[in-house]
């Protein structure tokens, strides 16, 4: 009887880290589900850190220590009261990229005909990957593209709402006073706006 006694202890002793991984891993399924909704809607978390570095509360509470990466290998932050301990976790993002769907030339517009979304891990792509179609509007790829490349924030610029020689109004303003001028632009400018004198030549 003894000896049934201390097998389910140790048996309990060896499952107890397992049961509570398990129970972390399904909590850090949800908050990442519900970091990345509208984003991803396929998650899957596992975590790196060993067990007996695992937080000692059932339901510690989670943020994320660096927020502008919410995929691959990450750091998470849990508190149980005073304890803090960062865990290492990999998340695996399934969701729609951005993608050239046709052989784009350096300078060529992209729009709706030449740029197409795909289904794919998110975790696995280049950095700064396009994710939203409508980022591309107005856009000019930098350097040729092949067809299905992801594109990246880095590859393309808004087109010019400014030419050299255009007539433009100049708009100053700062402490206290407010000016403006017709001039003449000298180069262009992608933004609405044309600031500082460097811009425009006066009439």
């Amino acid at each position: 009887m003894l000896a049934i006694k201390c097998s389910v202890a140790i048996i309990a002793i060896l499952f107890s880290p397992l049961s509570a991984a398990s129970n972390l891993t399904s909590q850090l399924q949800t908050f990442f589900s519900a970091q990345l909704a509208g984003v991803s809607d396929e998650v899957r978390v596992s975590i790196r850190t060993a067990p007996n570095l695992l937080p000692p509360c059932e339901q510690p509470l989670l943020s994320m220590s660096n927020n502008f990466r919410l995929w691959g290998n990450v750091n998470v932050l849990a508190r149980c009261g005073n304890d803090k301990r960062y865990l290492q976790v990999n998340v695996q993002a399934t969701g729609n990229y951005v993608v050239a769907a046709m052989p784009i030339v350096r300078g060529g517009k992209l729009e709706a005909g030449n740029v197409k979304l795909k289904r794919g891990r998110l975790d696995t792509l280049p950095p700064r990957t396009v994710l939203d179609i409508n980022q591309l509007v107005d856009a000019v790829s930098l350097r040729d593209l092949s067809p299905d490349q992801p594109i990246q924030l880095t590859q393309f610029r808004q087109a010019w709402r400014v030419k050299a020689g255009q007539r433009v109004n100049v708009i100053a303003s700062g402490d206290g006073f407010s000016a403006n001028a017709e001039g003449q632009a000298l180069n262009m400018q992608p933004s609405h706006r044309m600031r500082g004198c460097a811009w425009y030549r006066d009439r």
